[in-house]
């Protein structure tokens, strides 16, 4: 056991854990205010439901030694953690417990950033059911596909994307955002589109609060990223910087599109532009140099930028722009290692375009087809059954009413008291639609 080791992935295990209440932060500032709450819960749902089901059985599936032929862990080998309290118990260098601690954290978020999608009309106990249920049958499998890697001096064997074809995902541009994406995707189709989508103005009801929880997952991710090098040394060094220099890329690069397309640069353009660079640069931080990171965060904010606007044209309501941000960028992502990948970098393999041929390249658009596949047909069985039985579509009047106060009693603003005034008698009025300045993405215009 290494100690340096041990504390870096410890602390980059609390980083990615802040994620998903900055998550939280980021997509509550993006609704509406009759819907803050409901959008905030779904987010400390997740970080709920699947903290516990990582450790009863989760962790078991996703790092289980293999019993399908690369697809699914045992998840009988972990239950409950057993067998892993010794010091003896060692992952690597790092005891067994700090890297399923590190892996919860990341379980969690891609689970939380499904919601974004489905804003204002799920009900909050069917999320939860789905919840529970897409972490078990679609995200659990994919990360031992991607992150299980194989040991033959212990003589464990691995997932089929990390070992068969030997697709490089550094932190979870597959498992995580291609995955995430391609879920809400699914359930958006599921779900159908929010009642006023195209006619209603949806703006965003709190922008400082969306640029807050974007800085804390920008924050977050550096452990995300950093952290999935399991060590305190150059890999994660080197995933740090690119890390810092695709996202600030993408800034640029989604500001410069609004600029010439809408002829403003907006707060929720910034912010949004952050997460692209994010998404994208995470299988990639340890396979490219930092150019070629500049070049993957620009692209991504450009492509994400303009994937935003494709919902109004193609008419399915990604209430906030999963799909345009997770999915597209982690595409963009995963693919452009087989472009941009150098050996000079910790990862060591060339790209197309550092003189490695097509070899890499295909087996990353092998493993991102095969996620966005596997996770939006899963995904959309599951969402569709959930309808169909206990209902998880939220009723068009409840919908209008607020879903804050028809799911959680609650409302984010206590309007009564903003003028001075004074509410008694344990009543809460009901929430008003806020003016707040148009921005960037899918709660902008109509």
């Amino acid at each position: 056991m290494d100690t340096g080791d041990t504390a870096w992935i410890l602390t980059s295990a609390s980083f990615v854990l802040l994620m998903t209440p900055g998550l939280a932060l980021f997509y509550g500032g993006m609704v509406r205010a009759k819907s803050v709450l409901n959008m905030m819960m779904m987010s400390f749902g997740a970080l709920g439901l699947i903290g516990v089901l990582w450790v009863l059985y989760g962790y078991s599936m996703a790092f289980g030694n293999d019993v399908g032929g690369g697809l699914l862990g045992d998840p009988f080998e972990y239950l409950g953690l057993s067998g892993l309290l010794g010091e003896d118990n060692l992952s690597g260098t790092l005891p067994g417990m700090a890297f399923v601690g590190f892996q919860a954290a990341f379980a969690i978020l891609a689970v939380a950033l499904i919601s974004g999608a489905i804003a204002d009309r799920a009900k909050f106990g069917a999320w939860m059911v789905f919840a529970g249920v897409w972490a078990t049958i679609v995200y659990f499998p994919v990360a031992h596909w991607v992150f299980a890697f194989d040991n033959d001096d212990a003589g464990v064997v691995g997932g089929w994307i990390a070992n068969g074809i030997e697709a490089i995902d550094f932190a979870g541009g597959t498992a995580i955002h291609i995955n995430a994406g391609a879920a809400a995707l699914a359930l958006v189709l599921v779900l159908g589109n929010r009642k006023g989508f195209g006619r209603e103005p949806m703006r965003p009801h709190n922008l400082p609060l969306v640029m807050l929880g974007a800085g804390l997952l920008w924050f977050g991710w550096f452990g995300f990223n950093a952290g999935s090098a399991v060590a305190s040394g150059n890999t994660a060094a080197v995933a740090w910087v690119n890390t810092l220099v695709a996202t600030s890329a993408a800034i640029l690069g989604w500001l410069l599109t609004e600029r010439f397309r809408d002829g403003h640069a907006t707060s929720l353009g910034a912010a949004s532009g952050a997460v692209a660079g994010l998404v994208a640069i995470t299988p990639a931080c340890a396979a490219v140099s930092p150019v070629g990171a500049i070049v993957i965060g620009v692209l991504a904010g450009v492509l994400c930028a303009l994937a935003v606007g494709l919902k109004y044209k193609l008419g399915y309501d990604d209430s906030l722009d999963v799909v345009g941000v997770h999915l597209v960028g982690g595409l963009w992502g995963t693919i452009a290692v087989g472009f941009l990948a150098t050996a000079d970098a910790p990862n060591g393999v060339d790209g197309l375009l550092y003189g490695g041929g097509v070899d890499q390249l295909w087996r990353q658009v092998v493993g991102a087809v095969a996620v966005l596949v596997f996770s939006f047909v899963v995904t959309w069985v599951i969402g569709l059954v959930i309808q169909k039985t206990m209902g998880f579509r939220l009723d068009e009047e409840d919908e209008a009413a607020g879903i804050d106060q028809v799911e959680h009693a609650e409302s984010g603003y206590d309007w009564g008291t903003l003028g001075g005034g004074h509410l008694g008698g344990g009543t809460r009025p009901a929430p008003r639609h806020t003016t707040a300045t148009p921005g960037a993405t899918s709660e902008v215009s109509a």
